[in-house]
């Protein structure tokens, strides 16, 4: 391999141009092989680059440059050759040297094009066809990127030099040559994209966070594009028509953007961001309606023909998804839409286009509301089948979503035109829409491998929830206008017209109860929490209502279809195959079911809905199949015997009949020592309920007319604040605002150089940025400093490289110079990033440089780096910084999910990771309580940090005395693994006590489960770190062992005390006589006065008798007695676990 690229470099040093080229092409080939080239590159750089040499030698070089990493030098190098190129008489060695400045690294680009505007300028005005492509190609990739919107933020002798660019690439589009004019087309949609998306800024590496003044640059010059195009929209039309077909691709998007940006009105707000004195003092579109929709008739009439004349998939793909961009402005016409909907399907068996049938769905189904009501329903059912055969689940999903939303648009719509006097359109129902003989099977199908059909329910019911919240505010323009506008429509005679639609999915989607989905729920889950809300809705327990009672004949309807579907869901009952999906399903009809308005007459008939409910409740108490997967059977019990007290308490047969199985299951051995108490508890209230009738139902009503007065009261008078007056009201104590990361020093106290560092995160990239803040503290002038950040854990550089080199120039004394360096993150991982920083004190000093000291340490291409340094730049002094770590709970985002949702989810985390800390708090008594936490109370002050970290606040359950609280937290990993965590915390006095508050010791048990087991592993491996992580240092962790010795001692210590308290109690007394108690009486009356002395030293009266007076209430007694419970049940689980071990 030396043999080989010493060959190679001896062909470089050459002035052969045949044996430079053929070198350089030995070496591509090895850097393709994935060797180190960075020698050659060397050679290529001062030999080919530096040095006068063929067009084809240069291109080559530089496509050499781009596939391996250069030093700071030779990037020097390469900069003054790319001068002196641009200046060189042959344009195609020009056109070369331009086509590497999208290679140059941002720092240097700047200072480069800005020194070179002269020469990029002739490049415009060239007569070669291929330099005026080089040149729009180049700087059509560059000047869109948001680097070189940040350099012209801060220079704006730059910015006008970019501007001009920007108009001489829009003048290309009309250029004489086909390749020009098609790649200016390029890169004017290029700038469009950009705007929108940032695509290209992403590839391109960093990920800069745009600052108002950057978005006014960008928006400038997109105005301008879009004013440009407009004014030349004629011109632009005809000259992409005599363009080749195969180029006639690249100009459909940049003319289709700009026409839509003016029809629309958005145009309007570009030019508001742009800030421009031009904008600001006068529009320079004066285009009325009429014109607008000309213009935009005139685009679709351009495009059209290419629809159905076109070979070439992707072009017909590209026009299609334009026309229905256009088809949304106002004034569009369903016929524009339907042609290119039309034409995206008959791609769909092309075989050429078979690999892109996910992009042929979401094309159609996103524009879906485009089509007239009759487009819609015919092609409804294809679309379903179409989805069904889709292999990535998230174009699935996005696919159903959008097809559900059609669905409930299609019949809002229908049903809101019949209710004005139109002609009903058949077809337009949920039941019709979704009444394809495939889906019909598959919903009534008991088992089925599809999960097609659990996402078709779930996607249903959560639109129609979606659906009952309020209407976001309609735009002019948009691809949500349309939809907007026909919900809008559709609840345009009150806010329950949604339930109409939602009252045909429960319909629809009922056999979903039957199905035996291998223990998945969550689309069951769904449909019953909508069936529960629509009968809560339309109050289905007080019966139909009727005409003389204000109801509507639509409400009658209504009422009356959701009451058959409850007796249907209760038949139902028995085919039900999952044990808790059927306690589920008798909680959701018992709650809601009508009980006055069955027939008495039927009360001894096996088919009456309440003998199958209390017969199916029967069946849940004495289940005894207790298997995970198939049933909880605590919670099924505790549900169904809920139910039963509920059910009982409302109806004298329901009583009767359940306190016969309530009696029965108490005698059995199935039932626990909890389970008898309920059931005597449940008991007692029936029997309370059946001797006092009427008073339960009118205390009922009470509580329900109560909570109804004050919610309508407090929303009138007391509505919740706006975010603005919550930032006026608390200003920066507000949580709206986002708490300004903390810099972190990474230098010591006598460093010649003082750095600090703080980082932001960007979770939907998946990249961290570390921002540093470098600060000379010597007296001197530093003319170079280096920056060098290397990784460790999951992180990575967008490169692949493995370490990164920030060069910054001339740092003088007490001045702050800033650098970043943004990297990824791979996997839920602890990770850090170490800094180092070499200064060379005696740069330009010409002090010679000995390089045999021992390099051992360093990695081999610093090695090389370092000989290869120039001599005056004298000998680095590097400065080794402490790790910048990252906090695990960065890599998290808060999960927003119900108290139902994870308690049911919680079993079932296979991960789990269990550890005690703890903390002090001071305070004792009620002034710690979570009671009495209007002020600042001390009780959580370890804890006080997790409300700024990124986990979702699930409940709280809090002791009101010192004893404890428990917290439960939900967060989801940036690569979507679910974390759970619970904190139990426990208090007790501290043994050393100072003067003053009494401190108090927090004892927390801090309990995660994961979906994977990788997360909890990546947390057990430092739990103090992870604690640090959580509570910024709060709490401290305490190891399993310590905190047994500890629980052991407090146990010997309460004995000796209950010991020494026996010890120390005096002897019973006889009992006395009458005379004797007289006589005590009458001398306890004579030292009234000693009494209230002893009362006031806190002495208590041994002769009083026990009293049943308490200062607490009953709530609180409640609440004591439950936590205890709780605290009972925690410990027993503990002790179950350690014996267990053992």
């Amino acid at each position: 391999m030396d043999i080989l690229f010493a060959q190679i470099q001896a062909d470089l040093r050459s002035n052969d141009a045949l044996r430079q080229s053929g070198a350089l092409l030995q070496a591509l080939q090895q850097s393709a092989a994935g060797r180190d080239i960075s020698v050659i590159a060397k050679s290529a750089v001062e030999e080919i680059v530096a040095s006068p040499a063929s067009a084809i030698s240069k291109k080559l070089a530089f496509d050499l440059i781009r596939s391996t990493r250069l030093t700071a030098d030779l990037w020097e190098t390469v900069c003054t050759g790319i001068r002196t190129d641009l200046d060189f008489p042959d344009p195609d060695v020009t056109a070369a040297a331009v086509s590497i400045l999208a290679a140059i690294p941002s720092h240097r680009l700047g200072k480069l094009i800005a020194d070179c505007n002269k020469e990029i300028a002739n490049c415009f005005d060239s007569p070669s066809d291929n330099l005026r492509f080089s040149i729009t190609e180049t700087l059509g990739c560059i000047l869109a990127r948001d680097d070189l919107v940040t350099l012209c933020e801060n220079n704006m002798n730059l910015l006008d030099r970019v501007s001009i660019w920007w108009s001489r690439i829009g003048q290309n589009m009309l250029d004489r040559s086909d390749a020009v004019s098609k790649v200016a087309f390029e890169s004017v949609g290029r700038l469009f994209q950009e705007f929108e998306s940032k695509r290209m800024s992403r590839l391109a590496g960093d990920k800069l966070v745009d600052s108002e003044n950057s978005v006014a640059i960008r928006s400038n010059w997109v105005s301008y594009m879009v004013d440009f195009v407009w004014r030349k929209r004629n011109a632009l039309m005809a000259r992409s028509l005599i363009l080749p077909v195969e180029s006639f691709r690249a100009t459909v998007y940049p003319i289709v953007y700009a026409v839509k940006a003016v029809a629309s009105g958005a145009i309007e707000v570009i030019k508001k961001l742009s800030k421009s004195s031009k904008n600001a003092n006068g529009n320079t579109l004066d285009s009325g309606n009429a014109e607008k929709f000309v213009g935009v008739s005139d685009v679709v009439s351009h495009l059209a023909p290419f629809l159905a004349s076109s070979l070439d998939p992707a072009l017909i793909f590209e026009v299609a998804i334009n026309m229905l961009y256009l088809a949304d402005v106002p004034g569009g016409k369903p016929e524009w839409a339907s042609a290119s909907t039309i034409a995206i399907l008959t791609l769909w068996d092309r075989q050429e286009f078979s690999s892109a049938r996910e992009s042929i769905v979401r094309a159609v189904v996103t524009n879906l509301h485009l089509l007239d009501l009759n487009m819609q329903v015919s092609l409804f059912k294809r679309l379903l089948h179409m989805v069904r055969n889709l292999r990535a689940e998230s174009d699935r999903m996005h696919a159903l979503a959008c097809i559900c939303r059609t669905a409930l648009c299609v019949d809002l719509f229908a049903k809101e035109s019949v209710r004005r006097g139109q002609k009903p359109l058949p077809g337009t129902d949920i039941a019709s829409l979704f009444e394809d003989a495939r889906i019909r099977d598959d919903l009534n199908s008991v088992t089925s491998k599809s999960l097609f059909r659990e996402e078709l329910v779930a996607t249903l019911v959560e639109s129609c929830f979606q659906l009952s919240l309020p209407l976001p505010e309609q735009k002019n323009s948009g691809m949500e206008s349309r939809v907007i506008g026909a919900l809008a429509y559709g609840t345009g005679y009150g806010a329950l017209n949604w339930t109409e639609p939602a009252l045909e999915v429960v319909e629809v989607c009922r056999p979903c109860v039957k199905w035996d989905c291998e223990g998945r729920t969550y689309a069951i889950d769904c449909y019953l929490k909508l069936l529960v809300r629509l009968c809560h809705i339309y109050d289905t327990r007080g019966g139909v209502k009727r005409v003389k009672d204000g109801a509507s004949q639509d409400q009658i309807l209504n009422e009356t279809r959701l009451q058959n579907l409850q007796r249907e869901l209760v038949k139902d009952l028995r085919e039900v195959n999952t044990p808790r999906i059927c306690t589920r399903l008798i909680w959701a009809i018992a709650e809601h079911i009508d009980l006055e308005g069955l027939d008495p007459l039927l009360a001894d008939d096996p088919e009456d809905p309440l003998n199958i409910i209390i017969s199916n409740i029967h069946k849940v108490l004495f289940n005894i199949d207790s298997s995970a997967t198939s049933t909880n059977r605590l919670q099924d019990v505790q549900a169904v015997l809920l139910c039963a007290q509920r059910l009982g308490s409302r109806h004298a047969r329901a009583g009767q009949l359940l306190t016969k199985e309530l009696e029965e299951f108490r005698n059995n051995g199935l039932a626990d020592s909890v389970n008898k108490h309920q059931c005597r508890l449940i008991l007692q209230r029936i029997k309370y309920v059946a001797s006092h009738p009427g008073k339960q139902v009118g205390r009922a009503q009470d509580r329900k007319l109560e909570g109804l007065v004050h919610k309508a009261i407090l929303e009138l008078w007391r509505p919740d604040p706006s975010e603005l007056t919550l930032l006026l009201t608390k200003g920066i104590d507000s949580t709206l605002l986002k708490v300004p990361p903390i810099a972190h020093t990474l230098t010591g106290s006598s460093d010649p150089c003082y750095v600090e560092a703080y980082h932001l995160t960007d979770s939907s990239d998946g990249r961290i940025t570390l921002h540093l803040k470098v600060l000379n503290l010597t007296e001197i002038e530093l003319n170079r400093v280096d920056i060098r950040v290397g990784l460790s854990g999951a992180l990575y550089f967008m490169d692949g490289s493995p370490q990164a080199v920030r060069q910054l120039r001339d740092l003088n004394s007490q001045d702050p110079v800033l650098c970043s360096v943004t990297v990824g993150v791979s996997h839920f991982e602890r990770c850090a990033l170490w800094v180092q920083v070499l200064y060379y004190p005696f740069h330009g000093s010409g002090v010679p440089v000995d390089y045999e000291g021992d390099y051992t340490e360093e990695d081999p291409q610093i090695m090389r780096q370092k000989r290869s340094l120039r001599p005056e730049l004298g000998e680095p002094v590097i400065l080794r910084c402490q790790p910048y770590k990252i906090p695990l709970t960065e890599l998290l985002l808060p999960h927003k999910i119900s108290p139902v949702e994870y308690f049911r989810l919680w079993p079932s985390l296979p991960a789990i990771v269990e550890y005690t800390g703890t903390y002090t708090y001071e305070g004792s008594g009620f002034k710690a309580t979570a009671a009495q936490q209007y002020g600042a109370s001390p009780f959580l002050s370890g804890l006080k940090s997790l409300s700024s970290k990124p986990f979702h606040k699930v409940c709280s359950h809090i002791i009101r005395t010192v004893a404890g609280f428990q917290l439960c937290f939900a967060a989801k990993t940036w690569y979507g693994g679910f974390l759970g965590m619970m904190i139990f915390g426990a208090s007790e006095v501290s043994r050393n006590v100072d003067l003053g508050d009494e401190t108090t010791t927090m004892i927390c048990k801090f309990v995660v489960r994961a979906s994977d087991a990788s997360i909890t592993k990546e947390i057990g491996s430092d739990l103090q770190a992870w604690l640090d992580d959580l509570t910024d240092g709060g709490v401290e962790y305490v190891p399993e062992d310590e905190v047994k010795v500890a629980a052991a001692e407090r146990l010997r210590i309460s004995m000796e005390r209950i010991a020494l308290l026996k010890a120390a109690r005096p002897p019973p007394k006889a009992p006395k006589s009458d005379d004797d108690k007289e006589e005590e009486d009458e001398e306890e009356g004579g030292d009234e006065d000693k009494k209230k002395k002893e009362k006031e030293n806190g002495e208590e009266d041994g002769k009083k008798g026990p009293s049943t007076l308490s200062k607490l209430t009953a709530e609180e007694v409640e609440h004591r007695a439950l936590q205890s419970a709780v605290l009972q049940e925690w410990h027993m689980l503990c002790k179950d676990r350690s014996t267990k071990d053992n």
